[in-house]
């Protein structure tokens, strides 16, 4: 019995964007909405992969930190709260990322983050972190995001899709 290797879809995009975040949890969703609404409004590139990850990017970017084949680049799109003008869509870099992030449940928490700077520094993989600032996130479950991120959304995928193929 011969096992053929299977690589996955997103080990071979050129571009691949990661919509992250629990939709259980008001505006955290956003970055599963963003790339949603991204699938079902705009015309994508053939090269470029997005995929709804939700609470599982850990697993798909591990795959990717130890995989031959990965994509030029990442697009991470998820909701913080920095302090900027809720709605406001922005680009971070990796080392910007909030320490109050560090430790909580989200993209943002280790390994997580080190897994994007190693593929970043170490495979050379341009990483960038597409966010929104967050109206607000509940202490208890909420699902469906505050109408100021539904209102971002179509700014978000405009960037992801900027970003995405330059």
């Amino acid at each position: 019995m011969t096992s053929a290797l299977v690589i996955p879809e997103y080990c071979r995009a050129k571009t691949l964007v990661l919509g992250c975040g629990n939709i259980l949890f008001g505006d955290d969703g956003f970055g599963p909405r963003a790339v949603d609404y991204l699938k079902e409004n705009f015309p994508l590139p053939v090269d470029m992969c997005v995929i709804n990850a939700g609470l599982s990017v850990r697993e798909i970017l591990f795959t990717l930190a130890l995989s031959s084949w990965r994509p030029e680049k990442i697009i991470v799109v998820d909701a913080m709260d920095v302090g900027r003008t809720p709605g406001e869509v922005f680009k971070l870099d990796l080392a910007d990322i909030p320490a109050k992030k560090i430790d909580d449940f989200s993209m943002h928490q280790l390994p997580t983050s080190n897994l994007l700077r190693e593929l970043k520094e170490l495979c050379g993989v341009d990483v960038t972190i597409i966010s929104a600032q967050v109206e607000a996130i509940p202490e208890s479950v909420c699902p469906g995001l505050s109408q100021t991120l539904v209102e971002a959304l179509p700014a978000a995928c405009k960037m992801i899709l900027e970003k995405g193929t330059r």
